[in-house]
């Protein structure tokens, strides 16, 4: 009988680090895949430390650099930045066992790149939206609980989406096996572009939020997210107090006010109070993901004749400050206003 192979987490930075240990700690076989030599050599060398709000623990681990994967494994779990899914998926698939999937765990509508690789029936949805950050070498900060889902691309419900969910559960115990991930994923995607309007600032994403000047054009940023969702005809799913029905076509008003309400508690209570967008920007100063999270949506909505505007334009601030040619700064935001006024 087949030995079975630790599970394969390919990205030890803030989510795969964060997953991988707990699954570590639960006694589930990990090998950790990562392209910082300094991050593997830390966690062969003293392990792999969480620290935060949530928990302080430290698990010894296995960690390789990709060029030195070796073998075939039945479970891989993709936990890279957004654009760097296609140059990852093509080094994963001569590692992925016959019968084996890959799971996105990442931000964005990756899936897709990832099946147009390895087939769709090959790649299961992985959605998740608790907070954390790679803080050093061998060190990860788990700062938030948040919403952790799966589900097969198609919705059905089968042994292995029932497995991977049960392993999930070992990391976070409200853990959801949905037969609408990419309603999740889109949904996530209408709060990931909100969270890019705040990245371009330097304030926190809590405080521009809630900041009464600037609700008119991070809602209708929202509207015009959903409103290319309801195009392809997908449902957004809630998760973690926010709601994408208040940025659907029509949406009552008193509905999107309550939606930034919640989302303002909500991120009052995590640790972590910039995003990972924010955090490429203002402290590693290296490109975010821009592209290939709220890319999709300029490209779907064009393919559905669904303007985007707003969206082509913040895409087009998080390059300016990318290149620096422009300082992080509130009144960013205004020139996302004027593309709509």
């Amino acid at each position: 009988m087949r030995e079975t192979p630790p599970i394969l987490i390919w990205g030890a930075g803030a989510i795969g680090g964060t997953v991988g240990a707990a699954l570590l700690r639960a006694g589930v076989d990990v090998l950790f895949v990562d392209q910082v030599v300094e991050h593997v050599a830390a966690i062969n060398q003293r392990g792999l430390r969480i620290t935060g709000p949530i928990d302080e623990y430290t698990v010894e681990a296995r960690a390789v650099t990709p060029d030195a994967v070796e073998g075939e494994f039945d479970r891989i779990f993709l936990c890279v930045k957004a654009h760097h899914t296609a140059a990852a998926i093509e080094a994963v698939a001569p590692h992925l066992a016959r019968c084996g999937y890959v799971a996105s765990l990442q931000n964005g509508l990756n899936e897709r790149v990832i099946a147009a690789k390895i087939e769709k029936v090959r790649t299961i949805g992985c959605f998740v939206n608790f907070g954390a950050d790679y803080l050093e070498p061998g060190v990860i900060l788990y700062g938030g609980r948040g919403a952790v889902v799966a589900g097969e691309l198609d919705g059905q419900r089968t042994p292995r989406i029932e497995q991977l969910h049960s392993l999930l559960r070992r990391f976070e115990p409200n853990a959801v096996l949905t037969e609408n991930i990419w309603g999740y994923l889109w949904g996530k995607l209408i709060y990931g572009a909100l969270l890019f309007a705040t990245a371009v600032t330097p304030d926190s994403i809590a405080d521009v939020l809630a900041a009464p000047r600037y609700r008119p054009v991070l809602t209708r940023l929202g509207l015009e997210v959903g409103a290319v969702a309801a195009a392809a005809g997908i449902r957004p799913e809630a998760f973690d107090g926010f709601d994408p029905t208040a940025f659907r076509p029509g949406a009552p008003a008193e509905a999107t006010t309550r939606s930034f309400d919640d989302m303002v508690a909500h991120n009052r209570k995590s640790a972590k109070s910039h995003s990972g967008i924010w955090r490429d920007l203002a402290v590693r100063r290296r490109p975010t993901e821009v592209d290939a999270q709220l890319g999709p949506i300029v490209e779907i909505g064009a393919q559905h004749g669904v303007a985007t505007p707003i969206t082509a334009r913040l895409i087009a601030l998080v390059h300016d400050i990318e290149a620096g040619r422009r300082e992080m700064a509130l009144a960013l935001l205004d020139e996302l206003e004027a593309v709509t006024a």
